[in-house]
């Protein structure tokens, strides 16, 4: 997904603001589900965030244009184990690694076969591999 970086999203000196990059990941997750005419609460349940872990490596500016990219590192009954970077070109400036829990009635539920093959259609890698 395309994203660009417009003076709301940076700090006084035009570099993104850091809690930003987690919100362009947000994004670009929901918009793999809205491109398709989906939600990302499916099933009767929807995903939460149980656990993240960002890197930074170099900074993104003011009218940047960036590129994120997702993919799934592994599923289990319950949750979703996600890869996502952002690009600018072929630079990397930030990597998220998440762990989502699908709730419904907001206990952890596990995942219907069905749904497991959306996420797989969903987040399946370039190379056209299975993501899980």
């Amino acid at each position: 997904m395309k994203i660009r970086v417009y003076y709301e999203d940076t700090d006084a000196g035009g570099v993104v603001y850091h809690a930003n990059y987690l919100k362009f990941c947000e994004r670009a997750r929901s918009e793999l589900f809205f491109e398709r005419g989906l939600s990302p609460a499916i099933d009767g349940g929807h995903f939460v965030v149980s656990q993240i872990e960002a890197s930074f490596h170099s900074p993104a500016k003011l009218g940047d244009t960036l590129i994120v990219k997702n993919s799934i590192i592994g599923i289990k009954g319950a949750s979703l184990h996600l890869k996502q970077e952002i690009f600018k070109e072929d630079k990397k400036l930030f990597n998220l690694t998440s762990t989502l829990v699908f709730v419904t009635d907001g206990k952890p539920s596990r995942l219907k076969p069905r749904t497991k093959a959306l996420l797989d259609e969903l987040f399946r890698d370039q190379n056209g591999q299975e993501a899980f």
